[in-house]
């Protein structure tokens, strides 16, 4: 704050040595942060009259920012512009003019996809486990179950039961505790990323509700399938192999 800058335009007078560069100093009066590396690193703002000046532009301008109530219409809204206007002026949306940003957000949202798919399939092959465990531990007492009039109906419904309820605990904890640290982090933004590499300073957090049931409906029916095979090997134990040797 309060240092002084020479800035330099390429656009300047003719002499005789060739074209001599405009120069002038301002003084820094504000710094700002818009959490964007491409901004904060290339951009430094002055007044309109101070910038018609510098670059000898009369009482015209460059080009003007519009600003929408919802981003999402901005590329119908560039191009209405550009009809209207026609050549040689031009119109550019957020999404243009940002290309590589989301072009690199799209590549991680699908690289996220494929890495929380794994983790849910390992999640899902530990309650398979469980659940055969479970069921070669317990072949007596399924055995002694059939024998006393359960149906292979019955044990398939006991094992789902199981299965189900390890998934709905677990997606329920994993909800709770997902909710809980975005809301943290959006409030807090206590993770911080290198900006000249993300384009951003912070992770930002945005809460869906409709991500968060399909998540969770996602979850559970993960859980049930995971639950048929062991839970169909339950109900083909024989009673009569189980307690031969009992």
């Amino acid at each position: 704050m309060g240092d002084k800058i020479t800035v330099v335009s390429p656009i300047g007078t003719i002499g005789p040595m060739g074209t001599i560069p405009k120069m002038k100093v301002f003084e820094v009066v504000g710094i700002f942060e818009s959490g964007m590396y491409e901004y904060d690193s290339t951009l430094a703002y002055i007044s309109i009259k101070n910038a018609q000046q510098f670059f000898n532009m009369g009482d015209v301008v460059s080009g003007i920012e519009v600003r929408l109530d919802n981003i999402y219409i901005a590329r119908e809204v560039s191009e209405k512009i550009q009809s209207l206007l026609g050549f040689p002026y031009w119109a550019r949306d957020w999404g243009q003019m940002n290309r590589n940003l989301f072009s690199a957000l799209a590549l991680e949202r699908i690289a996220m996809f494929i890495i929380l798919t794994l983790i849910i399939l390992v999640a899902a092959f530990n309650i398979v486990s469980t659940l055969i465990m479970i069921v070669m531990e317990k072949n007596k007492d399924i055995a002694i179950l059939m024998a006393m009039g359960a149906t292979k109906k019955g044990i398939m419904k006991i094992f789902i039961f199981d299965g189900l309820m390890i998934g709905i605990v677990g997606t329920i904890i994993g909800i709770v505790t997902g909710y809980i640290s975005c809301i943290l982090l959006a409030k807090y933004q206590f993770i911080t990323l290198p900006s000249d590499i993300y384009y951003i300073s912070h992770l930002p957090v945005k809460v869906k509700p409709f991500y968060i049931l399909l998540i969770a409906v996602s979850a559970i029916i993960v859980s049930f399938l995971a639950t048929l095979y062991p839970s169909y090997q339950a109900s083909k134990l024989d009673p009569a192999e189980a307690l031969r040797y009992e």
